[in-house]
């Protein structure tokens, strides 16, 4: 019998189906992965606001976590929106618990619609309990300037930036540039083990669909670990997939804010 590649993601559910849960499982789908999850977070949202936010006790996200390692299995997992102190420390014990590998961190804070997910004294046991136990974060600039407490503004601030976020035990950054005031968008990946930096440039896409696009590249990495590619391969396949996604999905309108982008890119074809 054959096996699927299989990706777990532990994160937030996003009703407007742009972002969290939705948007990883769809990224999944379309890479080729079997994608499961546990569901950390219940959002009321859509394009333009985050309304309501009904937290999952964490007891439960553990038997999510246990009912499908306990049976499936997972080959790569991402993580995403994890909205306090109680429920990071659930995941980070599970992750133990089941030896989990290739386990992805996009170190969800703020909604695109400029929205709190993130408890204040999250942060902290964010950088102490659960970074230390993943291969890779994937931090936007905002993200990178709270985990180390000063601005990270530049391409200078990136590269420096990238190095520091690996002393909170991590050893791999992709520090993504999506935020920056001009050029394109520039990510870099920094691993500490072979103190490589390897800058990945891109295209700035001019579109309001951009909702969920850290959600979707976290979750591409993902993919393409569970697939078995390496971890530069991997962000790189990844950058390729949220840039098309993005291209692809800029002539669309989904709602009355920032829009998803079209992760089926590559499948849907317009009559």
């Amino acid at each position: 019998m054959k096996s699927y590649f299989r990706a777990l993601t532990i994160a937030g559910s996003d009703s407007g189906g742009g972002a969290g849960i939705q948007a990883d499982l769809k990224t999944f789908s379309a890479l080729g992965c079997f994608g499961m999850s546990a569901i950390t977070a219940l959002t009321a949202q859509n394009t333009r606001v985050v309304t309501a936010i009904f937290p999952v006790p964490p007891e439960f996200i553990g038997q999510q976590i246990d009912a499908v390692l306990s049976d499936i299995g997972t080959d790569a997992v991402k993580i995403g929106m994890l909205h306090s102190p109680e429920v990071i420390e659930m995941v980070a014990r599970k992750l133990v618990q089941w030896n989990c590998s290739n386990i992805v961190l996009d170190p969800v804070m703020i909604s695109k619609s400029g929205d709190k997910l993130l408890q204040s004294d999250a942060v902290q046991a964010l950088k102490t309990i659960l970074i230390p136990k993943t291969t890779i974060i994937t931090p936007n600039l905002p993200e990178a300037s709270v985990l180390l407490d000063r601005n990270v503004e530049t391409l200078e601030d990136m590269t420096r930036a990238a190095r520091d976020l690996t002393t909170f035990g991590c050893p791999n950054v992709l520090l993504k540039g999506g935020h920056l005031s001009h050029g394109n968008s520039c990510d870099f990946l920094y691993q500490k083990d072979t103190d490589t930096m390897t800058k990945l440039p891109g295209t700035r896409i001019d579109t309001p669909n951009s909702h969920g696009t850290g959600c979707t590249l976290s979750s591409a990495i993902c993919a393409n670990l569970a697939k078995g590619f390496g971890l530069k391969t991997a962000a790189r396949n990844a950058k390729t997939y949220i840039t098309c996604a993005l291209m692809a999905g800029a002539d669309y309108t989904t709602g009355k804010g920032h829009g998803p982008v079209n992760h089926f890119y590559d499948l849907w074809h317009e009559l």
